[in-house]
């Protein structure tokens, strides 16, 4: 089984990639809920998150998720902590529901894999484009947020041009029907080596 891991920035569209490959039976591990999910049940993470940050890190016995971003989007000392607890117990339930798949490759969609230079985890890495203003105005529309608050979280993340040298394949997701052509065309080739 191959390993595939998906990335993009902040408003690339990685989540509509990866639902693309989904429709072709291809099984996808979204870090991002699964980091959700592990950071509310796992009580190591919890007692971890909660020496780290205080006890505002949970607002009845669930992950405040706005607290938290508040800390870490602008202290990226602190950011690198918080990942430190997270992103190993990510990669091992990850490994975990891998082995349960039966495809001949996997994906897990994770925004961070080359900020956290875990693109030698993965036989193949997928980096999903779009340009940085397109980026800026899905995300504020998305979520709510200021123009100003979607370029912090863009602070923490490299450009596309540092990223593009160390995929193996890139997705431009501008228009839909040319993203759904690079994603059978990527698929056909991933398959064609498994």
């Amino acid at each position: 089984m191959k390993y595939v891991g998906l990335t993009g920035g902040i408003g690339s569209g990685k989540s509509t990639v990866a639902k693309m490959f989904m429709q072709l039976g291809v099984p996808v591990y979204n870090s991002d809920e699964r980091a959700k999910h592990l950071m509310n049940n796992s009580t190591d993470i919890k007692k971890r998150l909660v020496e780290l940050l205080g006890r505002e890190s949970y607002k009845e016995g669930q992950l405040n998720r706005a607290f938290i971003a508040k800390q870490v989007f602008n202290d990226t000392e602190l950011l690198a902590q918080l990942n430190a607890i997270v992103h190993p117990v990510v990669r091992e339930d990850f490994l975990n529901w891998a082995n349960q798949q039966d495809f001949c490759y996997v994906i897990q969609e994770t925004a961070l894999l080359f900020e956290n230079e875990a693109q030698n985890l993965y036989d193949y890495v997928i980096l999903v484009t779009a340009p940085k203003e397109e980026r800026i105005s899905r995300v504020v529309k998305r979520d709510s947020v200021t123009r100003e608050q979607v370029i912090a979280r863009m602070d923490n993340q490299l450009e596309d041009d540092e990223k593009l040298n160390l995929s193996d394949y890139v997705v431009e997701n501008i228009d839909i029907e040319r993203t759904k052509s690079s994603v059978l065309q990527v698929h056909a080739s991933i398959v064609s080596e498994c």
